[in-house]
């Protein structure tokens, strides 16, 4: 079932179990979906964005919420940190699961042999093999340095 179904269904069992949080939340992600198929729309695109797309709002979508739990938690405002972090939780359900650092790091290795990266100027191309294959599944933002650091 693509994430988009996974969502619809999530948000409708949400409403009969009268879940505020969790339809809160699942509302978001829907709205957030609608709105990037609206732009595709408006670039010449009759179909919706895919499930790649998906997974990369949702993605941005904890790592808004993380930032923002933690400018709650050095402000001293912990039940807003709590409620971001619940979200998190939920929209992580619907993510594929993480990558470990050791796992991680083979598929750098792995991205850097498929490419044949030598030097730092084909990090772009490793990054675009790592995103094609992981996205959803890495925090690109600590494996960029990662890969830096294979390259360099």
């Amino acid at each position: 079932m693509e994430l988009r179904a996974k969502v619809s269904t999530a948000l409708k069992e949400a409403m009969k179990a009268k879940d505020a949080d969790r339809l809160s939340t699942l509302r978001l992600i829907n709205a957030a979906i609608k709105d990037r198929d609206i732009d595709a729309r408006g670039a010449g695109s009759d179909e919706g964005v895919g499930d790649d797309v998906v997974l990369a709002i949702m993605g941005k979508m904890v790592k808004q919420r993380q930032e923002s739990a933690k400018v709650y938690e050095e402000g001293g405002r912990l039940e807003l940190a709590e409620k971001e972090l619940s979200e998190i939780k939920i929209i992580e359900d619907f993510l594929p699961r993480q990558l470990s650092d050791d796992e991680a790091a083979a598929a750098i290795d792995a991205a850097i042999t498929a490419v044949g990266a030598e030097s730092i100027r084909d990090m772009g191309k490793v990054m675009g093999e790592l995103k094609a294959k992981y996205t959803g599944q890495m925090d690109f933002g600590k494996t960029g340095p990662m890969v830096k650091d294979k390259l360099g």
